[in-house]
C-alpha cells in the first residue's frame, strides 16, 4: 500500500545515514552482535513504529474486498434464479462465489460476456439534474444510476427520463419504474414513448422527437447531465437532437 510504503521511507530516512558508518565498523570486527546492537536506544521506538504502520496497513488493505468480476476472463457463476420481464426479456440471477463476495462493478457500468463497459462516474453533487435517454433494455444502466441516487437520501439530484419501446409489453423494469416515480414523485419523472401504443395510451407516440426532449429534460447548463443508452440509430439521432437543442458534448454521456 502506499500509505506504508511513504511512511516507511519517511521514518527509516531518519536513521539511514547515521547508521552507514556504524554499520561499516561492525563489518570490520568479528564480535558477535544482536540486531538491537546496531540502534541506539532512542531509535528503537522508531522501528517499533515502522512495523505498527506495517501491520495496520496489511490488516486494513487485506480486509477489503475484492470484485469477483475479471475485465480479461471469463468466470463461471450459478444461476439461481430466472425472472420473466417482458414477453422476449428476462433477467437472470447468478451467485457469487461466497456469501461474502461483492461483484466489484461500479454504478453506470454493466457486463458485455466478458468484461464491463461504460466510463461513467458520479458524486452526489456532480450536478442538479439528469436527464435520461433510454431505448428498450438501454434501460439497465438508467434504472441502476437513478435507484442510486433516489435512496441517497443527502442526494437532491432530479431526474427525467423519456423511456422509448416499441409496444407496451416491451417496456422493461415499469412496476419498478412507476413506483420510483411515484415514491419520490418531486425527483423523479417518466415519460414512456412507444411505436405501437395501444388504444387509449396517453405517453408519448412514434419515436423520441426533439420536442418531447425540450419539453421533458431541463434547459442546457453547466450543472445538468444527458444520458442516452439504446440501440446505435437510437443513439445517432438522439445526438443530433440534443445537439440542435444546444446541448454541448460536455453535457452529454452514452453508455
Amino acid at each position: 500500500p502506499t500509505i506504508y510504503k511513504e511512511t516507511t521511507k519517511k521514518l527509516w530516512a531518519a536513521v539511514a545515514s547515521q547508521k552507514l558508518k556504524k554499520l561499516e565498523t561492525f563489518e570490520k570486527t568479528s564480535i558477535p552482535c544482536r540486531a538491537m546492537d546496531f540502534l541506539d536506544a532512542n531509535e528503537i521506538p522508531i522501528v517499533i513504529a515502522v512495523f505498527a504502520v506495517a501491520i495496520v496497513a496489511f490488516l486494513l488493505f487485506s480486509k477489503k474486498p475484492k470484485g469477483c468480476i475479471d475485465p480479461d476472463n471469463f468466470r463461471e457463476f450459478k444461476l439461481v434464479k430466472r425472472t420473466q420481464l417482458s414477453h422476449n426479456v428476462a433477467k437472470f440471477r447468478f451467485a457469487l462465489p461466497k456469501p461474502t463476495s461483492v461483484l466489484g462493478l461500479p454504478i453506470g457500468q454493466h457486463i458485455s460476456c466478458r468484461h464491463s463497459r461504460g466510463r461513467f462516474k458520479y458524486r452526489p453533487g456532480d450536478v442538479r439534474a439528469f436527464g435520461m435517454i433510454a431505448g428498450g433494455s438501454g434501460i439497465t444502466p438508467m434504472f441502476q444510476v437513478a435507484r442510486a441516487i433516489l435512496e441517497d437520501e443527502s442526494d437532491k439530484t432530479k431526474l427525467d427520463l423519456i423511456y422509448a419501446n416499441v409496444t407496451v409489453d416491451d417496456i422493461l423494469l415499469k412496476e419498478e419504474l412507476d413506483t420510483l416515480a411515484t415514491k419520490y414523485a418531486g425527483r423523479f419523472k417518466v415519460y414512456y414513448v412507444l411505436n405501437q401504443p395501444p388504444e387509449g395510451w396517453t405517453g408519448g407516440v412514434g419515436f423520441v422527437t426533439k420536442e418531447m426532449i425540450a419539453e421533458h429534460f431541463p434547459a442546457p447548463a453547466f450543472d445538468i447531465k444527458i444520458l442516452r443508452c439504446g440501440p446505435p440509430p437510437m443513439n445517432k439521432a438522439m445526438a443530433a437532437h440534443l445537439e440542435a437543442l444546444g446541448y454541448g458534448p460536455e453535457l452529454l454521456f452514452q453508455f
